[in-house]
């Protein structure tokens, strides 16, 4: 009497828990575990873009750099752009590829085709002139009308002074952007959305000369000011409104913490 052993047979549930487990582990379709092809390429391409550029320089390239550029590994390729990162340092390879782009040979371009951000500057620069040569001409400009303020001037001659004063504190902010952007250029660190910040810096500049010049004119009652010396401070303050901006934000922290030291948060 022969006896067969029965073959085992899975259950219904085992075998879909098992399918789900291999479904969960096979990544969807057009999606890799690991770093896409296209971040690599770009990352390849980062690479050759600050080689060139510390070559053409004469930047100091570290020499360990040999073996892992000419990997494939990922892990070799970031530690070989850590390590260029820091040769071509202020300079990145956005703000690289951009000064490669200005400075491509292009006969019917000019240098304010180029870059619109020095056109729109030189512009602004001479807008502003123009609104300090009109405004100094006025019979209502002058010491004893700038000494008064805001508060005790009033009318025509108000909006007179101030547009010298604003007219002034942009002519500095204009004087620090161009300076700005000319040695951006050299040490190849210029980026094309810094057009936004310049925007943001010129209102900026105009607001803390225009307050710097009126907060000095209010002391004493404006004794002992001069025209120069108002004049001096708008332009301070336009072309260090940055700084100004830094010192203000710093007494407001220093403020808060005092507050802050017995809070119960």
């Amino acid at each position: 009497m022969s006896t067969s052993n029965p073959t085992p047979t899975s259950s219904p549930s085992a075998s879909s828990a098992t399918t789900a487990s291999e479904t969960a582990n096979v990544p969807p379709k057009g999606i890799s575990k690991g770093i896409s092809d296209t971040t690599m390429i770009q990352l390849k391409e980062d690479l050759e873009t600050m080689l060139l550029y510390a070559i053409n320089h004469g930047k100091i390239i570290n020499t360990e750099l040999n073996p892992l550029i000419e990997s494939n590994n990922l892990d070799d390729l970031i530690n070989a752009h850590n390590i260029l990162s820091k040769n071509v340092a202020p300079a990145t390879p956005k703000s690289i590829r951009y000064l490669k782009l200005l400075c491509k040979d292009d006969d019917k371009k000019s240098i304010f085709q180029r870059l619109p951000i020095i056109r729109n500057l030189v512009i602004l620069a001479v807008l502003f002139l123009i609104i300090f040569i009109g405004t100094s001409l006025s019979s209502e400009v002058n010491t004893q009308s700038l000494s008064e303020g805001v508060l005790s001037n009033s009318g025509l001659s108000l909006l007179l002074n101030i547009s010298f004063l604003c007219s002034i504190s942009g002519l500095g902010v204009v004087f620090y952007l161009l300076k700005s952007v000319s040695e951006g250029v050299q040490q190849a660190t210029l980026k094309p959305e810094q057009s936004i910040y310049y925007v943001a810096l010129i209102v900026l500049g105009l607001i803390s000369g225009l307050i710097l010049s009126e907060i000095v004119s209010s002391y004493d009652q404006g004794k002992d000011l001069s025209i120069f010396n108002n004049a001096v401070l708008a332009l301070i303050g336009g072309f260090s409104s940055d700084a100004i901006f830094s010192i203000l934000q710093g007494i407001i922290n220093k403020i808060k913490s005092i507050f802050s030291v017995n809070s119960p948060n």
